[in-house]
């Protein structure tokens, strides 16, 4: 052994540096080169015992021993290049040479060298080149007929000869070419065992990958059947390898997504790498059977085969398998869309910003502009000599608008106490009747005013209700306001009140303009006012109704609003007769109330972009 690895190390020492990481060809340049060599060595080594017992060597002698340093200079000539097939083709060169020479002057077709013909082809068999071996076959053909039409010519000399010893020199002769060919058959087995070897071990370890990879990789042709799948394919869908070949895999893909799921592959089968995201149908467990569950993959595919390529000088292109690999990105896609959602919500954010600076500028300065310009008169009262009843007037205009802009701090003050959970709900039995009627005596004189009819519905017997009567009025005034606000002259606004089980339903409806569908949607939310802001011909801040809705989320109530543009809005609020605060702290429970409030304020505002503004307290 020790000699061997000697041996196998020198070997090693010589090879070419493209055949050193390819256990294949590694094995191919050594077995060229050690017969060569060491053949060649035994042979020179063998020389001078040759000739102490012949004596003085013929010429045919001489070339024949000097033939013995041409497999020398092919194994330096792979060492140094590394081209494995040209070797082969200049070993079968000189190889039919030596036979020629040597045939050539011991009886052309008849001399024992003729038989080591065979041997010129079978030598090349080993490079596993077709064209080397082709080429092979060809000479030694070449060979045969040359001496065969030398001989009938007369123009080789005769062997000299007897039959005895061309009968000896015959057997020699096939003897060492039957030899030299079961050499070639050992190289050749051995060489196809090493092949088997290293090939069952590249399986191996690429199955041990594709066991292993948490990435399905996959082979499908171009009409998307799958042909293998890796086992991370069962972890991945939930369900065995088996029922994914053929158009298994097909099947689980969304409906939605199988176009582009086709294209990738036939467009990969052409030559091109693609990339596409699907979904795919994920078989659920034993307790969710009946829920359907998709996840997303991101599959990248190239084209697979040795016929990938494209002749060139043909204008069609061969189509190939596709080879994919697939990867679990449900998280991913999980992620931009909670990042769209966040970046919605900003600029949502952003746009009620906007929209509340600029209403809050106009509804400021409109009280404001009242206030400093009738008290910059009443300064100058000298000078405008005014009258009593002037300074009456201008005082009166004044508080109103000092009242207005009173009531525009508070509204913004109470919608900032329930955003935070700090708007304290002081529960105590009340009438709601009575409050509900002194609310729409307060509005009744606007109502006229503005020329619309408004009419009351509230039975005598309506039960007491526990609750904040402070936040029922503000209920009532905020939606009767706002219905007589947005009614046309010659309109009608209509409150009713009852009881339905334990709740009392509290609908105030008008024949206004009513509320656009897309605005329907957002109503409520803090600022947010119907329809563009040039088009309002009412003030207001937008937080009547945020307002309402968030007062009824506080009592544990529900709001409902229904409307047609042009037709009309009717407002449904269901109180509890009993208010039972939650069993936690104040602030908590107020948070508590109001977080699921503000939660579905911003999924509305992330979900439409505020439109037109119709309607706003």
């Amino acid at each position: 052994m020790t000699v061997l690895s000697i041996i196998r190390d020198c070997l090693d020492a010589l090879l070419h540096p493209s055949a050193r990481y390819d256990a294949l060809m590694r094995a191919r340049h050594r077995a060229f080169m050690a017969p060569r060599l060491l053949g060649s060595l035994a042979a020179f080594a063998a020389f001078p015992v040759y000739l102490a017992m012949r004596g003085a060597p013929s010429a045919i002698e001489v070339a024949a021993f000097a033939w013995l340093i041409a497999p020398i200079l092919l194994s330096w000539f792979l060492s140094r290049t590394g081209r494995y097939e040209g070797a082969h083709v200049l070993s079968s060169l000189a190889l039919a040479g030596l036979i020629m020479a040597v045939a050539g002057t011991t009886g052309g077709i008849g001399s024992f060298a003729a038989v080591w013909l065979v041997v010129v082809p079978l030598e090349a068999a080993l490079s596993a080149s077709r064209r080397v071996t082709a080429f092979a076959s060809l000479l030694a053909l070449s060979c045969a007929g040359i001496l065969i039409l030398l001989s009938q010519l007369g123009w080789l000399p005769s062997a000299d000869t007897s039959v005895a010893e061309r009968g000896v020199l015959m057997a020699c002769g096939v003897a060492s070419a039957t030899l030299y060919a079961a050499g070639l058959a050992f190289g050749a087995e051995s060489l196809a065992r090493t092949g088997v070897a290293l090939l069952s071990r590249e399986e191996e370890r690429y199955r041990l990958l594709a066991r292993n990879m948490s990435d399905v990789i996959s082979r499908h042709q171009r009409n998307g059947a799958v042909q293998f799948i890796s086992p991370a394919a069962e972890a991945m869908l939930g369900m065995p390898v088996a029922q994914l070949l053929g158009h298994g895999l097909f099947d689980r893909v969304h409906v939605a997504d199988r176009p582009a799921y086709l294209t990738a592959l036939s467009d990969a089968a052409r030559g091109d790498v693609r990339s596409v995201e699907f979904r795919l149908r994920r078989e659920p467990d034993g307790s969710e059977r009946g829920q359907i569950d998709f996840l997303w993959v991101e599959m990248r595919c190239r084209p697979f085969g040795h016929d990938m390529g494209q002749n060139p000088h043909s204008d069609v292109t061969r189509e190939a398998e596709v080879v994919a690999v697939m990867r679990d990105v449900t998280g991913h896609k999980l992620s931009e869309q909670a990042l769209d959602q966040a970046r919605s919500a900003a600029e949502a954010a952003d746009a009620a910003k906007t929209r509340f600076l600029a209403t809050m500028s106009h509804e400021l300065r409109t009280p404001l502009n009242a206030i400093i310009g009738f008290s910059e008169m009443m300064t100058q009262e000298q000078t405008l000599m005014l009258g009593a009843a002037q300074r009456k007037e201008y005082a009166q205009l004044i508080n109103d608008s000092g009242q207005h802009l009173l009531s525009l701090v508070n509204g913004i003050l109470d919608m900032s106490k329930m955003e935070s959970g700090h708007f304290e709900i002081a529960s105590e039995p009340f009438a709601p009747r009575a409050s509900l009627m002194h609310c729409c005596n307060l509005l009744a004189l606007k109502a006229r005013e503005n020329g619309i009819d408004l009419v009351t519905d509230a039975p005598q017997d309506l039960p007491v209700m526990t609750g904040d009567p402070r936040a029922f009025k503000q209920i009532v005034l905020n939606l009767v306001a706002n219905a007589i606000k947005f009614t046309e002259r010659g309109g009608q606004v209509s409150v009713s009140a009852a009881v339905t089980g334990s709740q009392l339903t509290l609908r105030v409806s008008d024949t206004g303009v009513g509320i656009a569908p897309d605005d329907l949607k957002r109503i409520g939310a803090p600022f947010f006012q119907a329809g563009k802001t040039y088009q309002r011909r009412h003030e207001g801040t937008g937080l009547g109704l945020s307002i309402v809705k968030s007062l009824v989320a506080l009592h544990l109530g529900e709001l409902t609003v229904q409307s047609k543009l042009g037709e009309g809005t009717a407002v449904t609020v269901k109180l509890p007769l009993v208010y039972t605060p939650p069993q936690v702290k104040p602030v908590e429970s107020k948070i508590a109330t109001l977080t699921p409030v503000l939660r579905q304020e911003t999924q509305e505002q992330t979900q439409d972009q505020p439109a037109l503004v119709k309607k706003s307290a």
